[in-house]
């Protein structure tokens, strides 16, 4: 009998898990969750070149792309997907990596196309042999932002040129990581941290330990403007995954409720409180009034760029309005526990007035009840951390 064997390609584990990761985006995964589970066995090193190549083929992706169809005078949608991914980690690595040696990137994506598209290895090599770490001038912004023309518009419309451009170049930066550090907690052992503007957020300066729970600086702005105070009763209709009802917790409340869809998701919120699994959009299963209510609502995404890249290439105008009916079911259904004199608070990560101010207005329109006490902004490359929108209505 004859046994045919196959032989593996010496390709190292970060950029196999890399390769992994970006095919499974393009299948429509996020890149964070997928990173999580390609690379929980490697080593911290190889994890942590994964990641770094997984979020700048992403956050460049446009700028890659660009240099695929002058390298190679094809477009990039007009190869394969395998071969497609395969050169953008490698010019990623050779132009946006210095410490990275060129010939491994090479090497490893060569190998990559082999595997999964080999009659396009001579293709790969003779594209990867011109790339250089040379200036480039880019043809238009959507190149050289790295991101769609019409969300650059939409912002540009809504925040002006250089607030759309902010935006933008915000999302290609990575992402700062910061802690949330409670009033009379210490601070974690064998962490550096830098405080910020904003009580209890932290920059982490140091190398992050394991168990980490990162609580992005602007995320933290949220709670405050509820204005809890000790023996409210407090409900939060979209928990997961919990860093707002943890510093919800930092006040001593006489109630607290953590509601999420997602049981797998309501299950990183720490057992602080009781935690129940619902569709806040269907009418809700509670009877308790609350004196502070928050909805951190599902949505598009859009100030979170720098952590999710992916969402640039993903979303389309249309997805703003569907989000926009779910957001105002869910509004309307926390409208209905309020307690007299209370807050209602509705936050989103979305940079759209189709999730923010309309929502808003749309639902004062028909629950009366209701006044608009006020709103605030943040914006990414005007504001540290991601964008955010919330308004605090309360009971007339």
């Amino acid at each position: 009998m004859r046994v045919t064997r196959i032989l593996i390609p010496d390709i190292s584990p970060a950029r196999r898990a890399a390769f992994a990761v970006l095919q499974a985006v393009s299948e429509g995964a996020y890149a964070s969750d997928q990173l999580r589970s390609e690379t929980r066995s490697l080593e911290t090193r190889d994890a942590g070149l994964a990641a770094q190549i997984v979020f700048g083929c992403l956050r460049f992706q446009a700028q890659l792309d660009y240099l695929i169809l002058t390298y190679s005078g094809k477009g990039a949608n007009a190869l394969d997907l395998p071969v497609r991914i395969a050169l953008r980690m490698a010019i990623f690595q050779i132009r946006y990596l210095q410490r990275v040696p060129a010939h491994a990137a090479v090497h490893d994506s060569v190998e990559l196309v082999k595997v999964h598209k080999r009659a396009a290895t001579g293709l790969a090599n003779a594209v990867l042999r011109k790339v250089t770490r040379d200036p480039v001038q880019w043809p238009e912004r959507a190149v050289e932002l790295s991101c769609p023309e019409w969300l650059l518009a939409r912002w540009e419309t809504q925040f002006g040129a250089m607030g759309a451009q902010g935006i933008a170049a915000a999302a290609l930066e990575e992402p700062i990581p910061y802690v949330r550090v409670a009033s009379g907690s210490g601070v974690p052992a064998g962490m550096e941290l830098e405080a910020t503007p904003i009580s209890g957020a932290y920059r982490v300066r140091s190398a992050l330990t394991t168990g980490t729970r990162l609580h992005d600086v602007s995320s933290q702005t949220i709670i405050p403007l509820l204005g809890l105070r000790p023996g409210m009763r407090y409900l939060d209709l979209c928990a997961a995954p919990g860093n707002k009802t943890v510093q919800a917790l930092e006040t001593p409340l006489k109630l607290a409720i953590a509601c999420d869809i997602s049981w797998p998701r309501l299950r990183e919120v720490p057992p602080v409180c009781p935690r129940v699994v619902l569709d806040a959009a269907q009418p809700l299963p509670i009877r308790e009034q609350f004196d502070a209510i928050l909805i951190d609502a599902p949505c598009s995404g859009t100030g979170t760029l720098g952590r999710n890249p992916e969402i640039k290439w993903r979303v389309a105008e249309r997805d703003f309005g569907r989000f926009q009916i779910k957001q105002e079911q869910i509004l309307s259904n926390a409208a209905t526990l309020l307690a007299p004199g209370g807050a209602l608070l509705y936050a989103t990560c979305s940079l759209e007035r189709e999730e923010n101010e309309e929502v808003v207005k749309r639902v004062l329109e028909h629950e009366r009840a209701l006044k608009l006490e006020f709103e605030m902004r943040r914006l990414p490359g005007r504001d540290l951390g991601d964008g955010f929108y919330a308004a605090v209505m309360r009971t007339r």
